[in-house]
């Protein structure tokens, strides 16, 4: 809900001959009673509940005897980008008309696209209106049946008459979101001249993520790779997954990634023929000391540097191809025939419901649901828990997991969130949602990704304790802190830094801090600038300024020395790191920073065949309708595997490719 501040503009209360005067000069009627009344609204809280775009709209006003004091209106549930964002703008202009509702409702501006949120709001505020003059009784808002309705992230479908809507348009097959898997799989269609339409809620693409993962691709052999070794890959997914994914999903991806790397390039041999690809390979996708820790890290990351930008290019291909793209188009609903085929969908553009028929199916490339703090603390309490960063998609609400929900899909059973160890808080701050003066609930940092984060340095608690081996993967640390107080942990390093990398030698994107340990440091000191992040010259020092006081300096400082006996001895009797990723703490200046987990997405979502079809509850398809990406499940679980950079953007357009072929009979 959205607590709006008080506005000075007409806050004063119109009594007499000056609310008469004052009511003329705004051009509101009918207020001759004021001066003999003095009183227009019996005093107190009023509520009322309209039906919105995709939601119920809720209008909170607070009366004074002759006047409205404070309007909060609940948009919450209305679509990102439209109607979700109108909240306090339209509050805003309710309290600046006063009493100029006595009359009946009022007519209210509305950004483009937000007119059935606006129609919600008119109504309710002039029902609230019209309780606090006594014209009808009071609504009862806050029942026990609405709270526990509150509580159910998923809520109901919209039930939207035949005739609201305003148009239908028709297409072979429907993709809904145009973010990575969702223009991949239309480009994809387009190349194969298929009729094909994307829907996409906000006002343009999403962002692409560059780094893609394939295995065997024509490029990675080409630099004389040997073939991945498929067997050890499977082993270590079901290892990650504690042996919960869906191993012939996984094959798909093993199988067909290739096909999909090739079509990319393809596409850039037209549109951006000067790109290269990039592929990790030699002793950069080797982690040291393989045999010891027992990680796997295939050869698969693939990355186009500085090329065309693949979503504007995926984009071209699309509208060149004179196929739309629909924006600012948000998922309703799905709809089915009688045999429960998906037929198509009806989705909200521009202020009005329309339909949207997809003869052979629809594919749904929504994204996860970082962005929705329902979903995020009923699904996901532990991911919820330890993260202080959110770099998602705004958009990533799980729509499309819930439109799939609605009609019988199954969705996997445990969370997968997307964790990285790199997000940096001040002092003080706790991990896990913070509400707002607004009542929004956001994490706390108020940075992105920290890279300096994922680095195997010295970690301590609160308590100045050490409490694991810092050698990992980039959710083990933040996973580890959940036992800790405030699920936050410090990071703890010298003036040694550059070189401590390079011997560290971790992979993926946290090799930024190797390949450039000195632009880390200046970004360090902007850290330090905001408050964030700390440098001192004495290791006592740095433990002042990090907020360590009394028992927990003391711990602190013997946990630094404790540390340095066993870099001395060059072994980790205590939590068994291995040697040649600890590091001394002895050489000024000495750093050290606050951090939680940075979350990039969710990766639980509907479960899917191998074929990218939506799976029921029974265990069957859901005929017509395909799942990509982060609205897809049953791939990862528990978490996100690091050790395969690349293959949850890999999966994801593997997948899209995969859902249009199947969709359009090339593959039965």
């Amino acid at each position: 809900m959205k607590e709006v501040s008080r506005r000075q503009f007409l806050k004063g209360a119109l009594t007499g001959t000056a609310a008469v005067a004052a009511a003329g000069a705004l051009g509101i009627t009918g207020l001759s009673a004021v001066a003999e009344t003095k009183s227009l609204y019996t005093p107190g809280t009023y509520s009322a509940i309209e039906k919105g775009a995709m939601s119920s709209v809720k209008v909170t006003m607070t009366f004074s005897e002759t006047a409205i004091t404070d309007v909060v209106v609940d948009t919450s549930g209305e679509t990102a980008g439209i109607g979700l964002e109108e909240g306090e703008r339209l509050a805003a202009l309710l309290k600046d008309l006063q009493n100029s509702m006595i009359e009946g409702p009022i007519t209210l501006d509305a950004k483009a696209g937000a007119t059935l949120t606006r129609s919600a709001v008119e109504k309710a505020a002039y029902k609230c209106v019209q309780q606090a003059r006594g014209e009808i009784p009071v609504e009862v808002t806050e029942s026990a049946a609405e709270e526990a309705k509150a509580a159910d992230w998923l809520g109901e479908a919209p039930d939207v008459a035949e005739g609201d809507i305003a148009e239908t348009l028709s297409t072979d097959f429907l993709v809904v979101g145009a973010g990575n898997g969702g223009l991949a799989g239309a480009a994809y269609a387009v190349s194969k001249g298929y009729d094909v339409m994307v829907i996409e809620k906000g006002t343009t693409h999403a962002r692409r993520r560059g780094w893609y993962g394939a295995i065997d691709s024509e490029d990675a052999l080409a630099l004389g790779e040997k073939p991945v070794d498929r067997a050890a890959l499977r082993r270590e997914l079901k290892r990650y997954a504690s042996g919960k994914t869906n191993m012939s999903a996984f094959n798909t991806w093993i199988n067909e990634s290739a096909a999909m790397h090739k079509f990319i390039k393809e596409c850039y041999a037209k549109y951006d023929p000067e790109a290269k690809v990039a592929v990790t390979a030699g002793e950069e996708a080797v982690w040291p000391h393989a045999e010891e820790s027992g990680f796997y890290f295939p050869v698969c990351e693939h990355y186009w540097g500085q090329a065309m930008d693949r979503l504007d290019m995926f984009q071209k291909m699309i509208e060149e191809a004179g196929k739309k793209i629909l924006f600012n188009t948000a998922l309703v609903k799905l709809e089915q025939d009688e045999a429960g085929k998906v037929t198509g969908v009806i989705a909200q553009s521009e202020g009005k419901y329309i339909r949207i028929n997809a003869k052979n199916g629809v594919l749904l490339a929504t994204g996860g649901y970082p962005c929705n703090p329902d979903m995020m603390e009923q699904l996901d309490p532990l991911g919820t828990a330890v993260t202080t960063s959110n770099v998602a998609w705004p958009s990533d609400t799980g729509d499309g997991i819930k439109a799939a929900k609605w009609i019988g899909a199954a969705m996997q059973g445990e969370a997968a969130p997307m964790l990285f160890d790199r997000g940096i808080v001040a002092p003080g701050i706790d991990a896990g949602y913070k509400v707002t003066s607004t009542g929004d609930k956001v994490f706390p940092a108020t940075e992105g990704q920290f890279n300096l984060g994922s680095q195997p340095f010295l970690k301590v608690s609160r308590e100045g304790k050490r409490f694991t081996d810092e050698s990992g993967t980039y959710d083990m640390m933040p996973y580890a802190a959940y036992n800790l107080p405030g699920h936050v942990y410090a990071s703890i390093f010298d003036a040694g830094m550059p070189d401590d990398v390079q011997r560290f030698h971790t992979l993926g994107c946290s090799a930024q801090t190797r390949s450039d340990p000195q632009r880390m440091l200046k970004m360090f000191d902007q850290q330090v600038e905001k408050g964030n992040a700390f440098k001192a010259d004495t290791i006592e020092e740095l433990a002042d300024k990090m907020g360590f006081a009394g028992e927990a300096k003391e711990t602190f400082l013997k946990t630094v020395a404790r540390y340095n006996e066993l870099y001395d001895n060059q072994d980790d009797v205590d939590f068994g790191k291995q040697a040649y990723r600890l590091s001394e703490i002895r050489k000024p200046p000495f750093y050290g920073f606050w951090m939680g987990a940075c979350i990039l997405t969710t990766l639980q979502g509907i479960l899917v065949n191998e074929k990218a079809q939506a799976m029921n509850e029974a265990g069957g398809i859901i005929d017509g309708l395909f799942v990509c990406g982060d609205c897809s499940g049953g791939f990862f679980v528990n978490n996100y595997p690091c050790l395969m950079p690349g293959i949850a953007m890999g999966r994801t357009m593997t997948f899209a490719i995969k859902a249009v072929k199947v969709a359009m009979g090339e593959e039965a």
